[in-house]
């Protein structure tokens, strides 16, 4: 019973993170406290997989605070990476494809902010070089999986090659950004703390990230 409670307070909290309110759950007990959990579960992850598959979606501050909320209950990460990473996944496929078939308004969009360009200018490079390296590490850049799917549909990659590629990348990239939030949770025990700390961490990392392809892009 107590690892029940346990399981539903978590995701009571992940629900929290993803920007809803309900009723809460003290006072109940048996099947409705289960069913209450199960319910609060399933809308959490569907919630999670939604964003992750919108392209440009801010999947990197769900990942975090669902991360801080697992950290406040001592359970595992590996529901919210699994379910982050099939999103991520199917909206690279769908970017892929559009990429593929010669749409490159999107990406063109994209340019338009002087971080992207620059990690778009370094991805057009790289991808013909070092292949699925180059599409996994793009997942750190600005719009890095947006850019690298459209690029490697452009480039014609083969299907194979690129769900390789991209499944890599998704799996890595979602346990990183849920990591994030789970240290922070972990080292602070005051979610909103945490969850902010872990952002402006997250935020940091990408102005480095993006400052250094500026560079390279205007060397």
């Amino acid at each position: 019973m107590s690892t029940q409670r346990g399981r539903l307070s978590w995701r009571l909290t992940m629900w929290q993170r993803c920007g809803h309110s309900g009723r809460g759950t003290e006072g109940l007990s048996g099947p409705d406290a289960l069913s209450g959990g199960v319910e609060v579960s399933t809308v959490s992850l569907v919630i999670l997989f939604v964003v992750a598959a919108v392209p440009l979606a801010p999947t990197e501050v769900s990942l975090i605070g669902m991360g801080v909320a697992a950290a406040q209950r001592d359970l595992p990460l590996a529901p919210v990476i699994l379910v982050a990473a099939a999103g991520c996944l199917l909206s690279d496929l769908v970017l892929y494809g559009v990429g593929r078939h010669g749409v490159s308004r999107l990406l063109d969009r994209l340019r338009g902010r002087p971080a992207v360009d620059a990690g778009a200018h370094w991805l057009s490079g790289q991808l013909e070089r070092r292949g699925v390296t180059a599409l996994v590490i793009a997942r750190w850049l600005p719009a890095g999986g947006t850019a690298g799917s459209l690029l490697a549909g452009s480039l014609r990659w083969s299907p194979p090659m690129f769900v390789a590629a991209s499944g890599i990348g998704v799996v890595l990239w979602s346990s990183y950004a849920s990591g994030l939030g789970y240290v922070g949770g972990s080292l602070m025990r005051e979610p909103h703390t945490s969850l902010l700390v872990s952002l402006a961490v997250a935020l940091a990392l990408g102005a480095v990230t993006a400052a250094v392809m500026r560079r390279r892009h205007e060397a």
